[in-house]
């Protein structure tokens, strides 16, 4: 990793301005490898060094990934005038950061986002061309069966003539209930290609993209980084 300013590394964080990294510096607040920082153009490798602030690890990586249990009523979107979106669930130092949502889910959809800086990796889990695939829980009004399963999987027709995908379905219980897997992300498609098939979908939740999948311990509006292992597994499957 390239070394980098102490100033510019700090402020990257979103926690404060270069101005007052360089006041945190002057008092002796800053501990770089334990011992107290002297300039603000010192250097180092945010990869390499433990950097702290009033006794607290800060974290200087270039970039941040964060699971998010998307509750219903926000929208997937960096700033709304009128509306409260996802990014509010969020503390300022990281709204700083230019985070988004990586696949939108609808205003009243649940489940797995990805929040993200990585503008190439969103990008690429986004690609048509990657196909990656999101798997999402959905309750209808009716009964999915077999036709709709059979239908789906040679890639169901919308009535403005979008084409989709093939998709796999996979019914629940009594058929009210069922897991869609996508390959592709149109607009409204889960809830287009069900209502489509007469079963309008009353409740939807995404559970997975790619190789990630919803932390089963994270309430509806709570947030974690991802870990090591996660992101490992999400950058493999840019293949």
């Amino acid at each position: 990793m390239a070394m980098e300013r102490l100033d510019k590394l700090l402020a990257s964080t979103g926690r404060w301005s270069r101005r007052e990294v360089k006041e945190l510096i002057a008092r002796g607040r800053v501990l770089v490898d334990g011992q107290p920082a002297r300039r603000p153009e010192d250097k180092c490798d945010p990869q390499q060094a433990s950097i702290q602030v009033d006794g607290e690890g800060v974290d200087c990586a270039p970039f941040v990934y964060i699971m998010l249990h998307k509750p219903g009523g926000l929208l997937s979107a960096t700033q709304d005038k009128k509306q409260a979106t996802v990014l509010d669930l969020l503390p300022e130092h990281l709204r700083r950061r230019g985070l988004f949502p990586v696949g939108r889910l609808d205003k009243d959809t649940e489940g797995l986002l990805l929040l993200t800086d990585d503008g190439p990796l969103g990008h690429e889990l986004l690609s048509p061309r990657k196909h990656v695939d999101k798997v999402y829980y959905a309750r209808v009004d009716g009964r999915v069966d077999q036709q709709d399963v059979d239908a789906l999987a040679k890639g169901v027709t919308l009535g403005d003539g979008l084409t989709c995908l093939p998709a796999d379905l996979e019914p629940l219980g009594d058929g009210s209930e069922c897991l869609v897997t996508l390959r592709e992300g149109k607009y409204h498609q889960v809830k287009r290609m069900l209502a489509a098939r007469g079963k309008p979908v009353v409740y939807l939740k995404r559970l997975s993209m790619g190789p990630l999948k919803l932390d089963e311990n994270l309430d509806k509006g709570q947030w974690r980084p991802l870990t090591d292992r996660e992101l490992r597994a999400l950058k493999a499957s840019r293949g």
